[in-house]
């Protein structure tokens, strides 16, 4: 595993290779953000952009998404993967919150994680991207990349991947490295064919030296 400073060094290099990460949900207030971040899960952020402007036309607040017909949901959703139960999950996400929170987003992870659709990862997303709340969320990229480069054991759970990068890094840079490293995976530290020979993390990488040859 690679100590605090090395961390550092290779997320000093990403922050520079990816100055502008931020979060590609297209969205106008914390509603719109919560209901983006619970369609996106196993679905692209991109598949989400393109059904959310009809759906936040028609139903801009929780009051009107609360009192949508199901059937009208799902049409605006169908696109996106699993579109019936996320359709199920933000009407009720939507009710829940005029009944519990007099129709306002939550500011904190225990309240967040009541609503339906809404997990730590989601309720992450929200508190740092809403509400500019200190926390990093850990999605398929982040987990990918803080093993690939040993940030974390490679037997790490979500939640220990999580625990390590808040360790290691500061708290006021979490919302930045979370953005960053999701950044990073999806634009060069691909899933399957990751540019390890263009990577300028190449030299702290032992899986990437692997890939490469350069390890023999």
């Amino acid at each position: 595993m690679l100590s605090k400073a090395k961390t550092m060094e290779a997320l000093n290099i990403m922050y520079e290779m990816f100055p502008e990460a931020e979060c590609e949900l297209t969205h106008k207030d914390p509603f719109q953000l919560l209901i983006a971040v619970i369609l996106s899960a196993q679905a692209t952020d991109v598949s989400v952009n393109k059904a959310t402007p009809a759906l936040f036309a028609a139903y801009p607040t929780p009051e009107a998404l609360a009192a949508a017909p199901i059937e009208d949901i799902i049409q605006k959703i169908r696109t996106i993967g699993l579109y019936r139960n996320k359709a199920k999950n933000i009407k009720a996400c939507a009710q829940q919150l005029l009944e519990k929170f007099n129709g306002e987003v939550p500011r904190t992870r225990e309240e967040l994680v009541t609503l339906p659709g809404v997990g730590r990862k989601t309720a992450n997303v929200v508190m740092g991207d809403a509400f500019n709340e200190p926390a990093i969320a850990v999605d398929t990229h982040v987990e990918r990349v803080s093993k690939r480069l040993r940030f974390c054991k490679l037997s790490a759970s979500v939640l220990e991947v999580e625990a390590t990068l808040m360790k290691k890094v500061p708290k006021e840079l979490w919302v930045k490295t979370h953005h960053t490293l999701i950044f990073f995976g999806r634009y060069h530290c691909l899933a399957r064919n990751p540019k390890c020979e263009i990577c300028p993390l190449l030299y702290m990488c032992q899986e990437g030296k692997t890939r490469m040859g350069l390890n023999q």
